[in-house]
């Protein structure tokens, strides 16, 4: 099947199509899409092109064992998610120690801790906390990419906001969230020690 030929259908659609024939090139369709991207994420946290391969062809894997059992809205969102933890892992099996990252689940924040047998914990109350500590643009941005799975393109007609002015806030915001919790895990690590 050519890329080309399956362009006009979207995301979901050829997922329907892979879930209603279990034929794995649909899904080979929808993953070829997004091989650049994942290679992208894979670059990103392992910094090296040929550990970032071999984890693209481990996602690719494991996307083919699991999306089956997940419902799932927005694909390339999922694959993200996919591919981020992919990497964490690999990271965490590497070094022992992993960025901070935030996910959602069932509507409680999970976070990677900085080194896994001694680094701080980070509450759900203190994510909170540091969400808040957004200003009102950034907040909106991060809480609608993150935590409700929109893309740019929807947060932007949410918002009124251009895409370039969407996906600056959710960086910005990204790494002001990232020293907002540090900032404030320094202030409980120092108000503990007194």
């Amino acid at each position: 099947m050519s890329k080309e030929l399956y362009k006009d259908i979207n995301d979901g659609e050829l997922l329907q199509r892979f879930r209603q024939t279990q034929n794995n090139e649909w899904l080979g369709i929808l993953l070829q899409r997004y091989t650049l991207l994942l290679f992208g994420v894979c670059m990103k946290y392992l910094k090296d092109e040929n550990e970032a391969r071999d984890c693209v062809q481990q996602i690719f894997l494991k996307v083919i064992q699991e999306v089956s059992k997940y419902k799932i809205d927005y694909f390339k969102s999922w694959l993200y998610m996919v591919a981020k933890n992919q990497c964490l892992t690999l990271l965490r099996d590497k070094k022992g120690k992993i960025p901070v990252e935030l996910t959602e689940t069932n509507g409680h924040f999970v976070h990677e801790e900085h080194n896994l047998e001694n680094g701080p914990v980070i509450t759900d109350d203190l994510l909170k906390e540091a969400l808040n500590g957004l200003n009102e643009e950034q907040y909106k941005c991060v809480t609608l990419f993150y935590l409700q799975k929109n893309s740019y393109q929807q947060i932007s007609e949410v918002t009124g906001y251009s895409l370039l002015k969407v996906k600056s806030h959710i960086q910005n915001g990204k790494r002001n969230l990232r020293l907002l919790i540090e900032k404030k895990v320094k202030e409980t690590d120092s108000g503990n020690a007194r």
